[in-house]
């Protein structure tokens, strides 16, 4: 088959890092703003939904035109090979999104596009009724911005950050992409010690784990393209035995998540255990503030309270000094939080190393880094 047009869209702020990765399979990547595009076939489709750990879904780009008009819409539309793509009983719902565009009414553009396409697949099936739409689902999406229009499907179903270990959660659970994207941005290798002392449900230990072990993190779960004609379930089978084969199982890991809520102690363990994981992560119920290490040259990532309600803001900034007071001591670990209070620095009592802006949901962060001393040279 030939090349397809693929897109990762990303979180803002998480595309160079899920540049990266896309390079680290193999393909050559474009980055815009949330979204990086590359050339790939089938097996780049299941290769990508498997081992992206940052990227929220991928879609195949079906065509990208200059629309101003309803006419044009549809005819642009019906003018790209559809039947390479969907068979004849594909069942394919069209949403739809308009930013700064003449064609500003996204019921009309979805109504059409939906109209163009069932017009192509009549004409390539031979077909003068309507079509049953009752096989495989391929999720159609039009998106217009300042009136040029992308029209893509979804290749992943369900968002990539569901990777299917996360039995229970708490309050404000962090995405499992961004949790990937924290340990990814730090100096953490596998042969070193990894703390979260603020693990809540456990999501940044347990992404830590499969970066640790290598195991790519949509092994667990399935794909909407798995359903797809067009895709030989023999590409399928190819990803995850190539997955299996670089998982690494028996590299020994130094993970720890401590949380201040027993409960949530208990969820993080549930999830580990989901995850495959259990016997790798210890998790214990602790304050930050009782913190001790016994290694040298480890990586602790946080995201605390960040003390958005009112109420909670005094109690976080006293944990925040306290936190500052703990950390000083570890001056050969590498240290870093996520937050979005403003005042970090000063109330941890330190300038960070560097600062990266990032996106918690909607919620504007801040990940502070401070970095440890170097290990001395092997001789």
């Amino acid at each position: 088959m030939k090349k397809l047009d693929l897109i990762a869209t990303s979180a803002m702020g998480l595309e160079s890092i899920v540049a990266k990765e896309v390079r680290d399979l193999g393909y050559e990547c474009t980055v815009e703003n949330g979204r990086i595009a590359f050339k790939g076939d089938e097996l780049a489709i299941a290769r990508s939904n498997l081992w992206l750990r940052t990227a929220d879904r991928i879609k195949i780009k079906v065509g990208e035109f200059r629309a101003t008009s309803f006419d044009e819409l549809f005819e642009k539309t019906k003018a790209l090979p559809w039947e390479d793509l969907l068979p004849e009983d594909a069942e394919f719902p069209v949403s739809g999104k308009s930013v700064k565009s003449k064609l500003f009414s996204v019921s009309d553009c979805q109504a059409i596009v939906k109209k163009a396409i069932v017009s192509r697949l009549q004409k390539a099936y031979k077909r003068t009724s309507w079509l049953e739409e009752n096989g495989p689902t391929f999720k159609i999406e039009v998106a217009l911005l300042k009136d040029i229009a992308t029209i893509t499907i979804d290749t992943s179903g369900a968002g990539l950050h569901k990777r299917g270990y996360r039995v229970d959660q708490g309050e404000a659970p962090l995405k499992e992409t961004l949790a990937a994207a924290l340990v990814l941005l730090t100096n953490w290798s596998a042969d070193k010690p990894f703390i979260d002392p603020f693990c809540g449900s456990g999501t940044i230990p347990i992404e830590a784990a499969l970066i640790g072990q290598n195991i790519a993190p949509g092994f667990n779960r399935e794909f909407i393209s798995e359903q797809w004609p067009f895709i030989p379930g023999t590409v399928w089978d190819q990803a995850r035995n190539e997955a299996e084969d670089l998982a690494r199982y028996d590299q020994p890991l130094m993970i720890t998540g401590s949380d201040i809520d027993h409960r949530m102690v208990k969820i993080a363990e549930e999830n580990a255990f989901e995850a495959g994981l259990g016997d790798l992560i210890s998790f214990k119920q602790m304050r930050v503030q009782d913190l001790t290490v016994k290694q040298d040259y480890g990586v602790i990532v946080g995201n605390p309270p960040y003390g958005e309600r009112l109420g909670d803001k005094p109690a976080v900034e006293k944990m925040y000094r306290e936190m500052g007071q703990v950390f000083s001591e570890l001056d050969t670990w590498s240290i870093y939080i996520l937050t979005s209070h403003p005042d970090f620095e000063t109330l941890y009592g330190r300038p960070a190393t560097k600062k990266r802006k990032l996106f918690n949901g909607f919620i504007r962060t801040d990940l502070y880094q401070y970095w440890g001393k170097r290990p001395p040279r092997v001789q």
